[in-house]
């Protein structure tokens, strides 16, 4: 690593882990399991504390609901030893996409890759 990402991982925190949270994962994590997205969820050993790191942009809408629910104590069991039981009409957790390319764009919005046609407009145009 090049000395600006170093120094960058000594003050920031959204793009990947300090190197105080490292230090603190490397002493006193236990590391729980990993998501399909990459992100690593650990656990100190007492179970008082309980932390992820994010694979990439520290994102919380990147946690699936499995390990949502366990990060914040809703059930004690991780999704490693006991799995979340989805219903079939359940969708695939998705991250937050406000912002992105992949935002939902309604029908008429000018995100829209191909705008609606406007019957109560009529655009002016100079003689």
């Amino acid at each position: 690593m090049g000395f600006a990402r170093n120094l960058a991982r000594a003050f920031t925190w959204w793009d990947g882990q300090t190197f105080a949270t490292q230090f603190w994962t490397w002493r006193r994590g236990e590391k729980v399991g990993e998501d399909a997205g990459g992100n690593i969820f650990y656990r100190n050993a007492d179970d008082s504390r309980r932390w992820v790191i994010f694979n990439g942009e520290a994102e919380a809408s990147k946690v699936a609901p499995e390990w949502h629910g366990w990060l914040h104590r809703t059930w004690d069991e991780p999704p490693t030893e006991r799995p979340l039981v989805h219903q079939p009409w359940e969708k695939p957790h998705l991250a937050n996409l406000t912002g992105t390319a992949e935002a939902y764009a309604p029908k008429g919005s000018i995100r829209s890759a191909v705008p609606a046609e406007r019957s109560d407009y009529e655009a002016w145009t100079p003689e």
